[in-house]
């Protein structure tokens, strides 16, 4: 494996955890993660990658080695606005390749339209966000949080970190025994019991009481103007989970005016578990095309 290196940052009043790999010297690439996972997820696509990159991958607040929020809830923005000072941090004077998954793909979406200037390529992999949400939820929506902020959360936890690699084996068949315990070694810490905890705050579990309103969102995404990326795996349940229809994901990258899109064969949503090499070579062949060549970047 290609080693890494921990770098901590004060982050908009909290400790921030940055993954990196590589020589400061080289091209940076920032790797965002997704919903309930690390910044060391994205070790096997970094292992693929065949440039010599600078990749710098935050854990969000809440997940990792970073600091938790400290409030009943995390909210949206806040990752836009912990985004913009990491960026700040590592590279101010230039805009920058940026890459996300699920979660941290629809960061990155809305980030490159809310900031267009600050990013030169952006990759969203999975990142199709949420289902549109009506107005007339709103007071369910409300009733839930505060139920749940009443009632609490938390998450099991696991006798051995071989339990936890287990149990993400369970949940994605592709994944490999050695690849699931170092996701487990990562996802995983041991509490003062002796047994192995998730590294994220239960608060992640709550209902989030803010709807999704996708025409905002859309609003973001008509503004980027880098070159867009949107890649999915070919398996993957995740648009069906979320009740994204195929006719509402076309109309969801249509907002994008200048998009290409790869399908990554026998993967599903984590795909840079399932077919890191096949997904680094993707990621790659568009980042270091041709401006005039990456519109033919394409299945």
């Amino acid at each position: 494996m290609k080693p890494s290196e921990s770098i901590f940052l004060h982050v908009r009043g909290l400790k921030y955890h940055c993954r990196c790999w590589g020589n400061p010297g080289q091209p940076k690439l920032f790797l965002l993660h997704g919903w309930m996972d690390v910044s060391a997820s994205f070790q096997f696509l970094v292992d693929s990658f065949r440039h010599p990159w600078h990749v710098i991958a935050p854990d969000w607040r809440g997940y990792g080695l970073s600091d938790w929020g400290g409030s009943d809830s995390y909210w949206f923005p806040d990752y836009f606005a912990d985004l913009d000072r990491l960026l700040a941090h590592f590279q101010p004077d230039e805009p920058v390749l940026l890459a996300g998954h699920s979660m941290g793909g629809n960061v990155a979406s809305m980030y490159a339209g809310i900031r267009p200037d600050r990013v030169a390529r952006l990759v969203n992999l999975e990142g199709f966000g949420m289902i549109d949400a009506r107005a007339d939820e709103a007071p369910h929506r409300y009733a839930r949080w505060l139920a749940e902020i009443e009632k609490g959360t938390g998450f099991r936890d696991y006798a051995s970190f071989d339990d936890l690699a287990q149990r993400l084996r369970a949940n994605n068949r592709r994944l490999d025994p050695a690849r699931a315990l170092f996701l487990a070694r990562h996802w995983g810490g041991v509490a003062p019991n002796g047994r192995v905890v998730l590294r994220s705050d239960p608060a992640h579990k709550r209902v989030n009481p803010v709807l999704y309103r996708l025409e905002e969102v859309k609003a973001c995404w008509r503004k980027v103007s880098a070159p867009v990326l949107w890649v999915r795996g070919k398996d993957s349940q995740n648009a069906s989970a979320l009740r994204i229809s195929t006719e509402d994901r076309d109309s969801r990258k249509a907002s994008f005016r200048n998009l290409v899109e790869h399908v990554i064969p026998d993967a599903g949503h984590m795909m840079h578990h399932d077919q890191p090499e096949l997904l680094a070579a993707v990621i790659e062949d568009f980042l270091l095309a041709p401006e005039q060549a990456r519109a033919q970047v394409q299945p």
